[in-house]
Order: C-alpha cells, then sequence, then structure tokens
C-alpha cells in the first residue's frame, strides 16, 4: 500500500482538530506539507503537527513533487481557483465545504478535474460518519417503511462576533462566503439529506434579515422535491433566541419516524408502532477522518469516497435554487 502525501493550502482553524490531525493518523497517509498566507502562522502549524515542510505561497506547496494530493481549506471564495491550479498541476484535490460560492464554481471545478484525469473530492464528512450511516441502515432497510416527507429544522442564537458591525466574521461576507451562515453550515444538512434519500429536482426558497445585526441574511425557509416523490421542507435561522436553539432532522415514513441532528449527534430515535428505540453514535475525535480514510483507500485502490466533486456540486445547485427563487 502506497503512503499517501498530502499537502494543505490553508491550515486555519478547520485544520486544528476537525481534519489536519487525520492526514497523519489515518492508515497509509502523511502530511508533508502545510501553507498559509501568514508565513509565522504556516511555520508555527507545521512545527505544532511535525510536518516536514511549510509555505506561504500555494503554487510552490501544489507543485512541491513530495506531494501527491491537495486539500483545500481556505474560505469558499478561494475553493475554485485553488482546486483549478492544483488539478492542472496534475493533483487530485479534497476541498472544504461548500464546493463554491455557487453552482458555477463548481461546474468550473469539475471541468478541470475531467480535463486533467484527476479526482475531486468534497469536505461532506458525514457521509462516512458512522451515525449517519446508520440512518442510512435504518432508511434502506425499510425500518419505518416508505419515506414521505422530510423536515429540518436549525436554529441558532447570534455569536458575539456577529454584533460587530464593523468587523463582521468572513463568514457573513458574501464574497468571501458565497451568503451569510446558511452558506456555512445548511449545506452539511441538504447534502446529507442528498445522500441519504437521493437528488433534489426541485427547490425553491424565502430570505430574510430578521436580527439586523448584519447586512445578509439570517434566516431562511425552503422547500424541496426528490426524484422519488418525496417532499421535504426546512428552516433555518441564525438570530433565534439561547433557550430556542434546536438541531433536528425528522423523516416520515409510512411505518414510523426517525429524528436525528446535523450537528449535535443527539441519539438517534426510530418511533415505531413498537415503540421508540435509541441509537447513541458519538462524533470521532477528528470528524474527517473517515473520509479522508475513504480517499487515501481510494488512491490506493480499494474502495471509493462517497463525498465527490459531482455529488458535492449538487449542494450548491439546490443553494442557488433556493436563493433564485427567493430574490
Amino acid at each position: 500500500m502506497k503512503t499517501i502525501k498530502w499537502g494543505i493550502i490553508g491550515c486555519g482553524a478547520v485544520c486544528e482538530l476537525k481534519s489536519g490531525p487525520a492526514f497523519y493518523k489515518c492508515q497509509h497517509s502523511e502530511l508533508r506539507a502545510v501553507m498559509r498566507r501568514n508565513s509565522e502562522k504556516a511555520a508555527d502549524y507545521a512545527k505544532r503537527h511535525n510536518v516536514a515542510k511549510w509555505y506561504d505561497n500555494a503554487n510552490e506547496l501544489i507543485n512541491d513533487p513530495e506531494v501527491d494530493v491537495v486539500y483545500i481549506a481556505t474560505p469558499p471564495g478561494a475553493h475554485a481557483e485553488m482546486a483549478k491550479l492544483a488539478l492542472q498541476a496534475g493533483k487530485p484535490v479534497y476541498v472544504e465545504k461548500p464546493m463554491g460560492r455557487n453552482f458555477q464554481e463548481c461546474v468550473e471545478m469539475n471541468r478541470a478535474a475531467k480535463e486533467n484525469n484527476q479526482k475531486l473530492w468534497v469536505a461532506y464528512y458525514r457521509r462516512a460518519l458512522p451515525y449517519f450511516l446508520k440512518v442510512k441502515e435504518l432508511i434502506d432497510n425499510y425500518a419505518i417503511g416508505e419515506i414521505q416527507v422530510v423536515t429540518t429544522t436549525f436554529f441558532k442564537a447570534p455569536r458575539p462576533a456577529d454584533m460587530d458591525a464593523a468587523q463582521p466574521p468572513w463568514r457573513l461576507n458574501k464574497v468571501i462566503a458565497g451568503g451569510g451562515y446558511f452558506y456555512d453550515l445548511a449545506p452539511h444538512t441538504i447534502d446529507i439529506l442528498l445522500f441519504l434519500l437521493g437528488n433534489i429536482k426541485e427547490a425553491n426558497g424565502v430570505i430574510s434579515n430578521t436580527g439586523k445585526l448584519y447586512s445578509i441574511e439570517d434566516t431562511v425557509g425552503a422547500s424541496f422535491l426528490f426524484e422519488s416523490g418525496i417532499v421535504g421542507s426546512g428552516i433555518w435561522c441564525y438570530v433565534s433566541s439561547k433557550m430556542e436553539e434546536k438541531d433536528l432532522i425528522e423523516i416520515l415514513g409510512s411505518k414510523g419516524t426517525i429524528r436525528f441532528s446535523t450537528f449535535a449527534f443527539t441519539p438517534i430515535e426510530l418511533i415505531t408502532d413498537s415503540g421508540m428505540a435509541s441509537f447513541d453514535i458519538p462524533k470521532p475525535q477528528h470528524i474527517q477522518q473517515p473520509l479522508i480514510q475513504s480517499i487515501v483507500n481510494e488512491l490506493n485502490g480499494m474502495g471509493t469516497c462517497p463525498s465527490t466533486g459531482e455529488t458535492g456540486a449538487l449542494t450548491n445547485w439546490v443553494i442557488d435554487r433556493i436563493f433564485m427563487d427567493a430574490q
């Protein structure tokens, strides 16, 4: 088995626990180089994580002959540019979510992967987590019969940094992030619904700025129609009161209901005529590790990663539809 050597572009906060350590903890995997525009922070990350090389220039990391695969962990505004550079240099790419700021950027990234005969994966890591695989097992085994409806509710109180109108977080900068917190957080929910229930063929939405804390949307409502005929709806609010915070997905079938969460990893509840069964499956320490391991395995000819450029682009297509109809 070949040891896959990784390079990270943008070794910021997401790389401290969620992803970074997984690259050197996965089997047959090594974190060889990291890059950040701030050279002091790049060097510090490399030192703390025992990484051999660091750069403050993305092109230098991409063209390092010791780097086999490039992980792009920048904000979304740089995803398409960095991905295309790496793919054109003959390197497979693993890119953070959302894949792009819009569907068109995703199309361009997938085209670059195809033209350069390279693999492209997206960090929708819930597809590889035991928690969500359990939900999929229940669905596939018809534990609640034929699926009819899915609803999702996510309410989150504002963060202290959201109150700073003069210098809001980058996730509230449309040029960098594509939109507000919906663009950062809701893609995880939309992607896992696609994974569990199949493709969405119609989507529309309404958006509002109800809290007036910043200039971009803070509340989104959406409805979906899956290719299978399943009807779905969702409501996301990022300015709720603390006591009203909620993270809930409910899948209703002809014989029962499954309840679970996107982020909280609350026990999965299976409710049928026989009563309720609960499945408590915690998230791993490094939440991206199972998906990263699947990429390493695929590169070694041992299976496939469930989150590709094609599947990742579908989430952006749904988001584009929600916001297009909401204008």
